[in-house]
C-alpha cells in the first residue's frame, strides 16, 4: 500500500520519468528531468528501496561528508512534484533514477502504483540512443507510443521495434496494459561524441516535452550550452581530417533525406513556441547505450590518447551501398 503524506492534490498531472544507463545516451536524458526538477525546484517525496532493484557493485553507493558527518546515498530511483504556472497550471510528477538492475516488472508496477495513486493522466518516458546523426544539424527526436488512437490524437508514430530493449520500453509496456496512456520521446545522439553531457540534446527533448503537454519550460543556460557544445565538437572534429570528412558525410545523408525537421509542421511548432516565449517571458558510465538498431554500443569516440575523435569507416560509396537493403532511418531510431 503506497502512502503518500504531504503531497497536495495535484492538477492534471503529468509524470515524465528518466533513467540513467542503456536508455540515456550522453546522459541527454536523465539530464532534461534533472533540469525540470532544478527550474521548478522539485521537492522529493518517495523514493524506491534501492535493496530491491540495484546490485550494488553495478551502481555503487557513494559516502559523502554532512558537516563532518560521514552519509551514505545509494543509487535508486526518486519521485517529486512540481508545479508549472501559467494561465492553465499543472503538476509534473518527476521521476529520475537509475535502469535498474533486476526486478524489472516489480519496478513498474511500484511506479505505477505512485501514478494511480497521484491521479496520473499521461506518462512521458524520455530516452536518447547512439545514431549516425550529425552533430551539426537538428537532433531528431522521435515520439512514439504503443497506443494507436494516442498515436493519432498526438501526431505520435505507433511503435514498430523489435529487439533488445531497455527499462523505457518496458515501462511504456507496463502503462500500456495497466491501461495508462504512455509516450516516449527519444533523441539521436551522434555516436562520435557520446560522452555526457549533450545539452544540444537535452534542449530538443525539453522542446518536444514542451509541444507534447502544453507547457512553457524555462530553459536557463541550455541554449547558450547547446551552442558551446556544437562549437567545441566542430574545432574538435576540424583537427581531425578523417572526422571532418566523416562528418561531413552524415550531414550529406541526413540533408538529402525527407526529415520531419524540416516539415511544415515542425517548423510551424518552433514558430509557435517563439511565440510563447516571446508573451510570456523567460522566467553511469556501465556498459554502453542504445543505439539505432537496438544494439548495446559502448561511448566509441575519444579512445586515443590524445582524446581525437575516431569514427568508424564512412559508409560504402552510393554504387556499392545499391546492393545492400535499405533501412528507414526515421523509424530505426525509434527505440523502445
Amino acid at each position: 500500500m503506497i502512502e503518500l503524506e504531504g503531497v497536495p492534490e495535484l492538477i492534471d498531472p503529468v509524470m515524465v520519468a528518466a533513467f540513467e544507463g542503456w536508455n540515456d545516451a550522453g546522459d541527454a536524458a536523465s539530464t532534461a528531468v534533472a533540469h525540470l526538477d532544478k527550474e521548478w525546484k522539485g521537492e522529493v517525496f518517495a523514493a524506491l528501496d534501492a535493496e530491491d532493484y540495484y546490485d550494488f557493485q553495478v551502481n555503487r553507493p557513494t559516502v559523502w561528508l554532512d558537516g563532518g558527518v560521514r552519509k551514505i546515498t545509494w543509487p535508486t530511483t526518486r519521485l517529486s512534484v512540481v508545479r508549472v504556472g501559467g494561465d492553465k497550471p499543472r503538476d509534473l510528477v518527476l521521476v529520475r533514477g537509475i535502469e535498474p538492475s533486476m526486478r524489472w516488472r516489480s519496478f513498474c508496477n511500484e511506479l505505477l502504483g505512485f501514478a494511480h495513486e497521484l491521479g496520473v493522466e499521461l506518462v512521458v518516458i524520455l530516452g536518447a540512443l547512439l545514431g549516425d546523426t550529425p552533430h551539426t544539424r537538428p537532433v531528431p527526436i522521435s515520439g512514439t507510443t504503443s497506443d494507436a488512437d494516442l498515436a493519432q490524437r498526438m501526431d505520435l508514430e505507433e511503435t514498430k521495434y523489435e529487439g533488445p530493449t531497455g527499462i523505457v520500453g518496458i515501462l511504456q509496456e507496463a502503462c500500456t496494459h495497466a491501461g495508462v496512456p504512455a509516450v516516449s520521446l527519444w533523441a539521436a545522439v551522434p555516436h562520435y561524441v557520446s560522452q555526457p553531457p549533450n545539452p544540444k540534446a537535452t534542449l530538443a527533448l525539453l522542446n518536444r516535452l514542451e509541444d507534447l503537454i502544453d507547457v512553457r519550460i524555462p530553459l536557463g543556460e541550455l541554449a547558450e550550452d547547446a551552442r558551446a557544445w556544437q562549437v567545441g565538437v566542430d574545432q574538435l572534429a576540424a583537427e581531425d581530417t578523417e572526422v571532418a570528412e566523416y562528418v561531413q558525410t552524415l550531414e550529406e545523408a541526413r540533408d538529402t533525406a525527407e526529415l520531419p525537421e524540416a516539415s511544415g509542421e515542425a517548423i510551424a511548432r518552433e514558430f509557435e513556441r517563439y511565440l510563447r516565449r516571446r508573451d510570456g517571458g523567460q522566467p553511469g558510465q556501465p556498459g554502453g547505450h542504445a543505439t539505432a538498431d537496438g544494439s548495446d554500443s559502448a561511448a566509441y569516440l575519444r579512445d586515443s590518447p590524445s582524446g581525437r575523435a575516431k569514427p568508424p569507416k564512412p559508409p560504402k560509396p552510393e554504387a556499392e551501398a545499391e546492393t545492400e537493403p535499405e533501412t528507414d532511418d526515421e523509424d530505426s531510431s525509434s527505440e523502445d
